[in-house]
């Protein structure tokens, strides 16, 4: 199932996402039983409480930046603020001469997870979307941890949709693409740290609650936006996360 939070005549609310028409998974909303998906606006498909990130977990990524495979998952996070849905702009700040996309895949979380063994993990799972770890990479160089570089409004865009039915581990490709051209292509077969252990190993650290999210990494191919690009997050099975990019004034 693919799960969208839409806006419809003042209400927002989750829907179904099928191949013509969204049905509202809400009961309580005054809203028909099929509505086309031009009635309806996408939103962020979720308010998380915290956005856990991984850094260097593609091998293909840590053999560019000429890295060595990590031992265990490298954690960081990025504030709920920085979180923006399909369709919205990335801002460029003016503390930044080179901001960087970063096309990831994202889990959702749709339970309770502390202390979660690894073939459990899974389970706590609501889905996965798409997501663009934007990154102020001379900040990012400057700071040498990425709290600030990480963290702007707006650098965080999740979407189109969450994905219930997705196997990562089988390998599903991504790609990001920077005013149509092609910028990134992998596929989640490359991961260092699997889906289940990067839920496990997060979860012996903090609590995760539903809503919560965790970024799985970056493949290779990471470069500069500019003022005026279009970005776009592809991943299969789920759809394409789209982002106008503008510069703070």
């Amino acid at each position: 199932m693919r799960v969208v939070r839409v806006q419809y005549k003042e209400q927002t609310f989750y829907a179904e996402l099928r191949s013509d028409h969204v049905r509202p998974l809400d009961r309580e909303v005054q809203a028909p039983e099929s509505i086309s998906p031009e009635e309806v606006e996408l939103r962020r498909p979720v308010q998380p409480s915290k956005v856990v990130c991984v850094g260097l977990n593609y091998h293909a990524h840590a053999q560019e930046l000429g890295r060595s495979i990590p031992r265990e998952p490298l954690l960081f996070l990025k504030p709920p603020s920085s979180v923006v849905g399909p369709g919205e702009t990335v801002w460029l700040p003016a503390q930044s001469e080179n901001v960087h996309y970063e096309g990831e895949l994202a889990m959702v979380m749709g339970r309770f997870c502390r202390n979660v063994p690894e073939e459990e993990a899974t389970g706590h799972l609501f889905g996965y979307c798409c997501a663009n770890d934007v990154t102020a990479r001379d900040l990012q160089e400057r700071d040498v941890q990425y709290t600030r570089a990480k963290g702007f409004d707006t650098f965080c865009p999740l979407g189109p949709c969450i994905q219930t039915e997705l196997d990562p581990d089988r390998g599903v490709g991504i790609q990001t693409l920077q005013n149509g051209e092609l910028r990134q292509e992998c596929s989640t077969s490359d991961m260092v740290f699997s889906p289940a252990r990067l839920i496990s190993f997060v979860s012996r650290i903090m609590t995760l609650v539903p809503g919560d999210v965790i970024l799985t990494g970056t493949p290779p191919g990471v470069g500069s936006l500019d003022a005026g690009d279009t970005i776009s997050v592809e991943i299969e099975g789920i759809g394409a996360l789209q982002n106008s990019v503008r510069a703070e004034e």
